[in-house]
């Protein structure tokens, strides 16, 4: 029975290709697959924000939304159709073609990323020995639409917040893929299902994932930190910091367009956190070795959805950046913090068993975080931020 509902949705589109001519069940297989895709995710997205809401709004000792259906749960239908009815605007002066094709170029990169993704035991649309490069090179993409929107739009705030979020993204892509990297290293594939069956052992009830290890730990942590400002979340909003730039490189879409930006932001937030899930959490595997006859893709999309909780928290707990504070922390901490990390996993490779390695590799971590955060609050005298409320 654990079986059969570990295996339902493969049964589910063998079933649905058996009516088919076998000639085209390979392709139809596929089709199938972008078809759940493309409407799973887009459903989580819709719930998302009505939890994001609401838990914001809880935090700021607000009710969130709660007008539109029970619980106000119908929230994402009221917006989806005030998005799709709303006047597309576009400016006389812009590049109508390229201002059009921006939005679509986002939601189609980021959709691409989750091909490679395994969403469960065998649930991966497209198991390629390079899927960790497909999933960076497709993230790279939305770059290019970031650029594509602020450029088309002839607009000087939208120019500006496209600039930073470009600065920014590259700088923190950097962080993104070597932290990946130390995974590579250990796993020694860059296949995605490959390296979630590499931390699907257990010692007693304990699984063998990544995180638990101290070069893991360090590369998760840097990776949730430039997935952070990848995805443009708070604290690292800069590109649409509307105190300076109105809305960022988005300020001259309206209606269905500026709706492809939202859903690509939040589509981006739940592929980064699926390659953290994989890279660091072992994937779908369970997380004690009994709880192993709960199917695969639950485990997958319960580590997904606690990582969308975090996104939201932290955008409900810390203040936003300056730009000077987020490169200097991606290029001068995060960057060196990721490449001594590196060589801290090669350490732990070739140390062998025992823990020995564990006392090792701790203490250069810990060390090397202490003195490169002290090194940088002394040298820019950061001192700790004070809040001042008026009386």
């Amino acid at each position: 029975m654990a079986a059969n509902l570990d295996r339902v949705f493969i049964l589910l589109r063998d079933w649905l290709i058996g009516f088919l001519p076998a000639a085209i069940r390979p392709a139809a297989g596929v089709v199938l697959g972008v078809i759940a895709i493309v409407c799973v995710f887009p459903g989580l997205f819709a719930l998302t924000t009505v939890f994001e809401r609401k838990g914001l709004g809880r935090m700021q000792n607000r009710i969130g939304p709660n007008r539109v259906g029970p619980f106000g749960l119908f929230q994402p239908v009221a917006d989806g159709i005030k998005a799709l009815i709303k006047e597309d605007i576009v400016p006389v002066t812009a590049d109508a073609v390229v201002h059009f094709l921006a939005p679509l170029t986002l939601v189609i990169a980021v959709f691409m990323e989750f091909a490679v993704l395994p969403m469960g035991r065998n649930m991966a649309l497209v198991d390629m020995g390079s899927g960790l490069l497909f999933f960076f090179a497709m993230s790279a993409s939305t770059e290019l639409s970031v650029f594509m929107a602020g450029w088309s739009s002839r607009n000087k705030y939208s120019m500006l917040g496209a600039m930073r979020a470009i600065a920014q993204m590259i700088s923190y892509e950097i962080v993104l893929v070597l932290s990946s990297v130390t995974v590579v290293m250990i796993a020694g594939s860059l296949s995605l299902p490959k390296i979630v069956d590499a931390q699907n052992h257990y010692t007693g009830v304990f699984p063998h994932w990544y995180i638990f290890t101290p070069w893991g730990f360090a590369a998760c942590l840097m990776f949730a930190v430039a997935a952070t400002a990848e995805t443009n979340r708070s604290p690292f909003d800069l590109p649409e910091g509307e105190s300076e730039l109105v809305a960022g490189y988005h300020t001259e879409y309206s209606g269905f367009k500026f709706a492809l930006f939202f859903l690509g932001e939040y589509l981006a937030m739940f592929s980064v956190s699926g390659l953290g899930a994989t890279l660091f959490l072992g994937g779908w595997s369970a997380p004690f070795s009994f709880l192993a006859f709960i199917p695969s893709w639950f485990w997958f999309f319960s580590k997904v959805m606690l990582s969308i909780f975090v996104f939201i928290w932290v955008r409900g707990t810390l203040p936003r950046l300056r730009q000077d504070q987020l490169m200097n922390f991606a290029w001068k901490f995060a960057l060196p913090f990721t490449l001594l990390d590196l060589l801290v996993t090669a350490l732990w490779h070739f140390l062998g068993a025992g823990w020995q390695r564990w006392v090792f590799c701790t203490v250069i971590l810990v060390a090397a975080y202490v003195l490169m955060g002290l090194g940088q609050e002394r040298h820019k005298r950061i001192g700790h931020r004070t809040y001042r409320y008026a009386d």
